[in-house]
């Protein structure tokens, strides 16, 4: 019998999104097929610390991960990286001290942190350096991505509309918030979204509508980055799909169809996301014209090609209601995979089940590294 792929579902995380991630993590789990792999959580908590979990405490199938303050905690590569010789394919070892100390012997990473230190990029160069095969993109993509003012200039270069908006940088405008309410009121006019550059599941993100209340605004999301984003707000649909980069490395990438949230609250915040069951509908396929669907996927497409996307990205696009225009909001590079999130959801539409789109995503991860694992990286190999 064929031994399983061993697959270390990675969450958590000293993010604002820590809880969403333990949700997600589980739903990872729950849906990974278990005659091909063997899941080994690995909770990260909100100090930086990892434990590696017991998947008999994952009996019940939990809603949320829990994070395993009271298991080993993981002694991370590079520091100790060695061919495991009952591993499949790459095969690497995540060393773990306490508790009896010991080695888990892992085949690729499935990370599921969401926002800062885990879609990032920063995460993804640390399995770079240890040689770990991992789900998702890679360190460019990922950095770019996390960071919608970059994402957007790189968008704007290709070609994709995007809403204008106006960036700052920690401080730059203190002492001159007159200066910058009129340059919002003459650029953009009110209301405006004022929002973390690097943040997502819309923490920190507020609807400012009159000029006075910018600055606190501004003052909130400066605590979650040291780059905020002045974005005019648009009366617009706001329509998501899925992307998956193809099996074929000679192949574009596929694109889900398309879905719409339309939000209960003001805005698709935090809390409509995540905390009030009742805060948005979520309608799969959205109520487009099929130039329109086909328009949002070949738009969706270059999203993520111009961003240099790899494995997986969920691409948020703005309707504007009286134009017709289609915008770029922005790119989540590790999309949420709760039970009601949108990317496995609009797969599972598209006819791509959740837990063969996460056999895809992890076959993905092992053949990227196999190819990156013939580059010429010795000058006397040349």
């Amino acid at each position: 019998m064929a031994k399983k792929i061993r697959v270390a579902v990675i969450y958590g995380g000293k993010s604002g999104e820590h809880e969403v991630s333990q949700v997600s993590a589980a739903s990872v789990i729950r849906h990974l097929d278990p005659k091909r792999f063997e899941p080994i959580p690995v909770s990260v908590d909100k100090e930086g610390k990892w434990n590696v979990g017991d998947t008999q405490l994952l009996e019940g199938a939990p809603r949320s991960l829990p994070v395993f303050a009271d298991r080993p905690e993981v002694f991370l590569p590079p520091y100790e990286v060695r061919r495991a010789e009952d591993a499949i394919g790459p095969g690497t070892t995540l060393m773990t001290i306490g508790e009896g100390g010991g080695a888990y012997n892992i085949d690729v990473v499935f990370p599921v942190i969401h926002g800062t230190n885990g879609e990032d990029g920063t995460i993804q160069g640390l399995f770079e350096l240890a040689g770990i095969p991992y789900v998702g993109c890679g360190v460019l993509s990922s950095a770019v991505g996390m960071d919608k003012d970059v994402a957007k200039r790189l968008a704007r270069d290709a070609g994709i509309p995007v809403v204008p908006y106006i960036c700052l940088k920690g401080g730059s405008y203190q002492g001159s918030e007159e200066k910058l309410r009129e340059r919002v009121g003459r650029e953009l006019g009110f209301p405006v979204f004022v929002k973390p550059s690097n943040a997502g599941s819309s923490v920190g993100v507020h609807k400012v509508t009159e000029a006075s209340a910018l600055k606190a605004a501004i003052d909130d999301s400066f605590r979650f980055d040291t780059k905020v984003l002045i974005e005019k707000a648009i009366n617009a649909r706001e329509i998501e799909l899925s992307a998956l980069e193809s099996l074929d490395p000679k192949s574009p990438p596929r694109i889900s169809i398309a879905g719409e949230i339309t939000p209960t609250h003001e805005f698709y915040s935090y809390e409509a996301k995540y905390v009030d069951e009742n805060g948005a509908k979520l309608k799969i396929p959205a109520d487009l014209t099929d130039a329109q669907m086909k328009q949002a996927q070949d738009l969706a497409r270059d999203v993520f090609v111009a961003l240099e996307c790899e494995g997986m990205a969920r691409v948020d696009l703005f309707l504007d209601k009286k134009n017709g225009v289609f915008y770029l909001n922005e790119i989540n590079t590790i999309p949420g995979f709760t039970h009601i999130s949108m990317y496995p959801k609009l797969w599972e539409a598209s006819g791509l089940s959740y837990r063969d789109l996460l056999t895809e995503l992890i076959d993905l991860a092992i053949a990227r590294f196999e190819r990156k694992k013939g580059l010429v990286r010795d000058f006397s190999e040349i």
